[in-house]
């Protein structure tokens, strides 16, 4: 809080010239100093300033401790003017391999913080500054860079150094109280460092950095999770001993704590795993259940509703055969789901829900399918089944048969992923941080819940009999039915246009035009269908894809940018983020309902409230990494950022009117 109530004084002024050292380069780096204000202000003592280091590509250096072997950084000042003393600060590390060594440090860019302090306040100032670092890729180079930084009396803040000093002291680890954690055990025996500890909010991915002297050594963690994330357990192995006292980092994403937690004579219990995963299991299941009411899913309903007026005539058996039909397409989508993401997650790819409305040719499918549904469900042609077919189902007069069944419920199961449920967003982060049991067994219970209803006629198929009898009024409900298909696949026609630009969004309608123009003069499915479907893919690869534009926002919106967050925070505002998408349902109802009505709305336009919208309907490094940092893996995901909430308050994914207007209200502080 100290640091935040630092740098939000430095921001109420105007902007200035950069307050930074002429760069030094060598083979490996470029080092420059960066300082939140251009000079020093009258009566100031302490001045924020930071080593900035960017690392040529594939190279490393190392953190305060470097792991089994390397060097930490070494820092001297002598030379420098009315500095007395400066203190380095070291960002969170990250874990990296050299020479099949694991170690601690930092690649790409890293900011040191520096607190400089001033022998006499208000005075203008030099500061002189030798920094050995040790830079390693294949090989190890000791490299030494000297800078200088003057800090004239007067002068004014710099936001735009300030906002990036701001971005790197709040990845300083903090104590395990300011980050939610506590200790319950921690042991330290001759072959093993074991740890319990507790954490509210729930982590996500931890990864823990001990410290005991210059000599200790250990090696990679085995982590578990239980109890949803609120209770993590560890195991390193002790590579090398140390000497003295103990020091933890933890790190997860964006939070960061380090401490020197008691030793304990005994090592903590392995957590009971099997417990949490039936947790998340049950929360996958209803979270899949109520997919079924939400808007993405209702225009697959339809059809079955469709299939079910036709079933009146069957027997027991048949009707309970096409319902255990739906519920295998179902399954067999979650389950090609859940094998798609661990493969993608095992090659290093942004993962998340619904991810795959972002891409042009998926939804050029998607469109086509729609339009087919639409073109049966109103007459336009009928799908028939071959003569062996018929005769091995014992003549059922189906359209579409037991196929048609299975790919109604596959169809659901696909059209339930642009929409997000109360428990399905825990459900989906605990699956793709686990192992690939425990995603297949969540994307299974979750396909589960999405299922029931079909299951429950398939085990009471004397439902469908209770239906009105066969009529001309069906066909009147078709039309209907085909009607709401046919809304449904224009609203994927937007999010396409969204995705990839207009001129692909038309080509691929005007196919669809000439599909259903095609199958109402000849009526037959399969040939028109697949060539309909095959021109829909073709163009979204021929025709040229728009270039990216930002977000269209309006009102009190403004487009996202991470690191804004940090800035208006330093400033005393509050910030409210929402990641959101064309493809987003449940987003479009939380702006309709939620956030663009008042008194929301009045709120979020406020001068002391600053409203960030970013945009996911295409992919985006940068807000996949936004969401992966705060443990999300899908949208909608809302955030409130300030002075009383510096890390964030997660909204849940249904807004309500009170949830966001008490997270502002907290976040604004005392």
């Amino acid at each position: 809080m100290t640091r935040l109530l630092f740098l939000c004084a430095l921001l109420l002024a105007g902007p200035s010239v950069a307050a930074t050292s002429d760069p030094v380069a060598t083979q490996t780096l470029s080092a420059r100093l960066l300082s939140a204000t251009d000079g020093v202000g009258t009566g100031t003592t302490v001045v924020s300033a930071g080593l900035q280091v960017d690392l040529a590509e594939g190279w490393k250096t190392y953190w305060r401790s470097p792991g089994e072997v390397g060097l930490p950084p070494q820092i001297s000042w002598e030379g420098s003017e009315n500095i007395a003393d400066v203190a380095l600060s070291y960002p969170a590390p990250e874990r990296f391999t050299a020479f099949d060594i694991e170690n601690f440090g930092y690649g790409d860019q890293v900011v040191f913080p520096l607190t400089l302090s001033l022998a006499d306040p208000g005075q203008a100032a030099r500061l002189t500054l030798r920094a050995d670092l040790l830079v390693c890729a294949e090989v190890c180079i000791p490299e030494t860079v000297d800078l200088t930084l003057d800090l004239p009396q007067g002068g004014a803040p710099d936001p735009e150094s300030a906002a990036l000093l701001s971005d790197w002291i709040a990845r300083v680890p903090v104590a395990e109280t300011d980050a939610g954690l506590s200790v319950e055990r921690v042991h330290l025996g001759q072959e093993a460092l074991t740890l319990a500890l507790r954490a509210d909010p729930p982590l996500q991915t931890p990864d823990i950095f001990p410290e005991q002297g210059a000599y200790a050594a250990f090696g990679a963690p085995e982590v578990r999770l239980a109890d949803g994330g609120s209770l993590v357990w560890a195991r390193l192995p002790v590579l090398a001993p140390g000497e003295g006292a103990l020091d933890l980092t933890l790190v997860d994403g964006a939070r960061a704590a380090t401490f020197t937690p008691p030793l304990s004579a005994t090592p903590p219990p392995q957590p009971d795993q099997h417990q949490g995963l039936l947790w998340m299991a049950m929360f996958a299941f209803v979270g899949g259940l109520i997919l079924n009411v939400m808007p993405c899913v209702l225009p697959v309903l339809s059809i079955k509703l469709a299939s079910a007026m036709g079933a009146q005539g069957k027997s027991t058996a048949q009707i309970r055969a096409g319902f255990l039909a739906s519920v295998a397409g179902v399954l067999t989508f979650f389950v090609a789901l859940a094998a798609v993401l661990i493969a993608l997650r095992a090659g290093g790819v942004a993962i998340g829900w619904g991810v795959q409305f972002q891409n042009p040719v998926f939804l050029s499918v998607m469109v086509g399918l729609m339009v087919l549904f639409a073109a049966n469900l109103v007459g336009l042609f009928e799908i028939g089944l071959s003569s062996r077919t018929q005769t091995a189902l014992g003549g059922i007069e189906a359209r579409g048969g037991l196929r048609g069944d299975f790919a109604t419920g596959a169809f659901a199961a696909v059209m339930a992923t642009p929409c997000s449920a109360p428990f399905l967003g825990t459900a989906v982060t605990f699956a793709l941080t686990s192992g690939w049991a425990t995603t297949l067994g969540i994307f299974t219970a979750m396909g589960g819940g999405l299922a029931l209803p079909y299951l429950l006629v398939a085990a009471r198929p004397g439902l469908v009999q209770r239906l009105p009898r066969p009529g001309a009024w069906m066909v009147h409900i078709r039309r209907v039915l085909g009607g709401l298909m046919v809304l449904a696949a224009l609203w994927l026609v937007t999010v396409l246009a969204g995705a990839a630009g207009w001129t692909v969004a038309g080509g691929v309608a005007a196919a669809a035009l000439v599909m259903v123009a095609a199958l109402a003069l000849r009526g037959r499915a399969l040939p028109i269908g697949a060539a309909g479907l095959a021109a829909m893919v073709a163009l979204t690869v021929v025709l040229p894809a728009a270039a990216p534009t930002p977000a269209q926002v309006s009102g009190a919106w403004q487009p996202f940018e991470r690191t804004q967050i940090a800035t208006e925070v330093a400033a005393g505002r509050a910030v409210f983020v929402d990641v959101t998408a064309d493809w987003c349902l449940t987003c479009k109802v939380n702006k309709r309902l939620v956030l663009d009505t008042d008194p929301v709305a009045r709120a979020l336009d406020a001068p002391e409230v600053t409203a960030l919208r970013a945009d996911w309907t295409r992919p985006n490094e940068g807000i996949a990494n936004f969401l992966r940092d705060n443990g999300r893996f899908g949208i909608p995901f809302n955030a409130v950022y300030g002075p009383g909430a510096p890390d964030g308050i997660p909204l849940p994914e249904i807004l309500t009117e009170a949830a966001v207007m008490a997270a502002l209200d907290r976040a604004a502080g005392p």
